[in-house]
């Protein structure tokens, strides 16, 4: 079947047809909220000061934001802060019994998760937009020009006010996304921020060629490179561990069951996309702050944490570990898994049931982890010094890539599964996509 019918196949199943149109009405939405300024900014001077700054930890974050933040927009915070948030709860509830205890009591306790989760979205989007109008007052854009023509309280509080509704309302939509759409819509709305400046920076390459500064071999180069770096995240992201497990057999009245064998799949890199956008949360988040305050401390935390740095790529690459290990034992308890085997009557061969097995998952899974954080970390990091020593639009980042093409991986495989369970054909001819959760 080809890919247009397959595609079509979309529109006969009733329920999916409603999910995509509802993902695509809210990612309209967005993408308009990325054009509504916040009052009290001169939009042309910070305009001018936003095109000094590709290849800045400002421009980094005007790519997740789909280029709202150089706009100012209500959206400029982005969904960071959120994520931010996010992060501080899980780490939290390794720590605090009250939270480990609420993650236990199943949806009621998420419940109230979420909850707090959101008290700490406000809290943050106020802290990082109290920095950005107070260090917005102060700059100018490289003529001269202020970029806020009329500062004080009324301007920061409209501004505080303003950002903060933005990302909470941003918030909201990404929920509904993930509640009454297709896939994760946290991920999809930082995937249409990326992709929204996808041709701004094909007319830029195009700009930097027509004026010799981005030599046609070098633009050819990096056309292969983006081809081969996408090859590599395909083929990375569908790569698997399979564990053998035989299955001992059962008398149950007058029939035998199991006897079988099959395998526990783990995944090269079971944390998909989650660690480079946890790690670039947690950059962006003192970065942005350091950028518009004018203080020589902040300032050297601003230039320390620009990519391409050697500071900027040792945390960055600190935190895409750490995170490839905390959200593999969030979502993966091999404990668990080697408990469901043995009532089940399965066992790796060679390995004793229980805690044994337990423990020989654990050490596969910690290895795989370990793979998967130097993957993501190549991937991420590699490209920033291309950008940086043959300056080339910053949208040709790892980064940026990874997410595209792990968000859309992600979203097929969705798509695909209610395909497959009303007996339509999916996306792929031979075989399914390998879901992207082990």
């Amino acid at each position: 079947m080809s890919g247009a019918a397959a595609f079509g196949n979309i529109f006969k199943v009733p329920e999916l047809k409603k999910r995509v149109l509802f993902t695509l009405g809210i990612l309209i939405v967005y993408r308009i909220g990325a054009h509504i300024p916040t009052p009290g900014i001169n939009s042309v001077a910070l305009a001018e000061l936003f095109a000094q700054a590709r290849g800045t930890i400002l421009g980094f974050f005007d790519m997740f934001s789909g280029g709202a933040l150089s706009r100012l927009t209500i959206f400029a915070l982005g969904i960071m802060p959120y994520i931010s948030a996010s992060i501080i709860i899980q780490l939290m509830t390794m720590v605090s019994p009250y939270l480990a205890r609420l993650k236990k009591e199943g949806e009621a306790g998420q419940k109230k998760i979420t909850q707090y989760t959101r008290y700490g979205t406000v809290l943050l989007c106020t802290v990082q937009g109290s920095g950005i109008a107070i260090g917005l007052e102060a700059m100018k854009s490289p003529v001269g020009t202020a970029i806020v023509p009329h500062p004080g309280w009324s301007f920061r509080l409209m501004a505080i006010i303003t950002l903060t509704a933005g990302t909470t309302f941003l918030m909201w939509l990404g929920e509904q996304i993930t509640e009454r759409g297709i896939g994760n819509g946290i991920s999809l709305i930082i995937f249409a921020g990326i992709v929204a400046g996808t041709p701004a920076a094909i007319l830029q390459s195009l700009d930097l060629m027509g004026t010799g500064e981005l030599p046609v071999l070098l633009m050819l180069f990096l056309v292969v490179l983006m081809v081969v770096v996408i090859g590599v995240i395909v083929f990375t992201e569908g790569g698997q561990r399979r564990i053998p497990i035989q299955y001992a057999k059962r008398v149950v009245g007058r029939k035998m069951f199991g006897g079988q064998s099959t395998h526990l799949p783990l995944k090269v890199n079971t944390s998909g996309v989650i660690p480079p956008i946890f790690a670039s949360s947690i950059i962006m988040f003192p970065a942005t702050i350091a950028q518009f305050v004018d203080h020589p401390w902040m300032q050297t935390v601003s230039a320390m944490l620009t990519p391409g740095t050697a500071g900027y790529s040792v945390i960055f690459v600190g935190a895409i570990f750490f995170f490839c290990y905390f959200y593999t034992a969030v979502i993966f308890n091999p404990v668990d898994v080697a408990d469901n085997m043995k009532k089940h009557g399965g066992y790796v061969p060679g390995i004793r049931p229980g805690t044994k097995t337990s423990e020989y998952i654990d050490q596969i899974l910690s290895r795989l982890t370990f793979y998967g954080g130097v993957y993501l970390s190549l991937i991420c990091i590699l490209p920033d010094y291309l950008i940086k020593y043959f300056n080339i639009p910053f949208y040709f980042g790892g980064t940026s890539l990874l997410i595209v093409v792990g968000v859309s991986l992600d979203t097929m495989q969705q798509i695909e599964s209610h395909l497959v369970m009303r007996s339509y054909d999916g996306f792929v001819k031979k075989g399914r996509l390998k879901s992207r959760r082990g």
